[in-house]
């Protein structure tokens, strides 16, 4: 089993191959946001030296690599999981000897390595070559990061597969679907440092999964985290990651007595 799921991740990486010109160009189109958000934050910090206890260099560096990273845990799998429930052919992954949900999210892992080798990676470094970018130079510190992006990658996942299970309980989860791309973008930290919420806010944010996606990572690798602070963000994320296992089971528990295919 454990070589079929491999197989799953390899067949995901090879096909994405196919679409490479796709994700250069989207460098393109990431390097323009990411130079929006610089220029926006620059004008906001104005001269100030620090804002929401981020100078305006770590702010420019929490930019670069939380876009940068939203490359490799971005993924469509509430998508693609919604048309297979709309078309029918989920019925197919009933009697497969696997479990659809860890098939969905190789499938994911699979086209996350992709954009990590190569849309993250060499993003990442054109970018740091367009603005001033503070990367920390500690290969540890590299190695928790790329940890805590995995976790962001599964956490993040996690979500969307439950957003896409839902379609087995609404007729047209489009709206879901919708919802739930804003809600991650805004509410990890994307968009917004989750210090820079006002006070009531921050603390939601602090008892939601969404911090654990970009705003903990990003935190870590602009120096904002240090020592056990490190070690407690990485727990957060694991703590999630195991919590969101509990609703995943219980959706596709009860998603199996309720399928219905739409036309067909």
């Amino acid at each position: 089993m454990y070589k079929a799921y491999v197989e799953l991740i390899r067949i995901r990486f090879i096909t994405m191959l196919a679409y490479r010109v796709n994700y250069y160009s989207g460098i393109l189109v990431y390097a323009l946001n990411i130079g929006s958000y610089y220029f926006l934050w620059k004008a906001i910090y104005g001269s100030q030296e620090t804002l929401g206890g981020q100078t305006l260099g770590q702010m420019t560096t929490y930019i670069v690599v939380s876009w940068m990273s939203r490359a490799f845990y971005f993924n469509n799998l509430d998508r693609e999981i919604a048309n297979e429930i709309r078309d029918g052919s989920v019925a197919i992954q009933f009697i497969r000897p696997y479990n659809y949900v860890v098939y969905k999210m190789m499938q994911g892992l699979g086209e996350g390595l992709f954009r990590l080798l190569l849309f993250t990676t060499p993003g990442l470094v054109i970018v740091s070559l367009l603005f001033p970018v503070e990367l920390p130079t500690d290969i540890s510190l590299w190695l928790v990061y790329l940890l805590m992006l995995l976790f962001a990658f599964l956490i993040n996942s996690q979500i969307n597969i439950m957003t896409g299970l839902s379609a087995f309980f609404l007729e047209n989860s489009e709206g879901m679907m919708r919802m739930k791309r804003v809600a991650v973008d805004l509410f990890s930290g994307l968009i917004l440092p989750i210090t820079m919420f006002p006070g009531w806010t921050a603390k939601l944010l602090e008892w939601l999964p969404f911090q654990a996606i970009t705003y903990l990572p990003g935190s870590v690798i602009t120096g904002k985290m240090t020592g056990s602070a490190v070690w407690q963000a990485v727990s957060i994320q694991v703590i999630w990651f195991v919590a969101l296992l509990v609703p995943i089971a219980f959706m596709w528990h009860k998603a199996r007595t309720r399928l219905f295919v739409q036309g067909g």
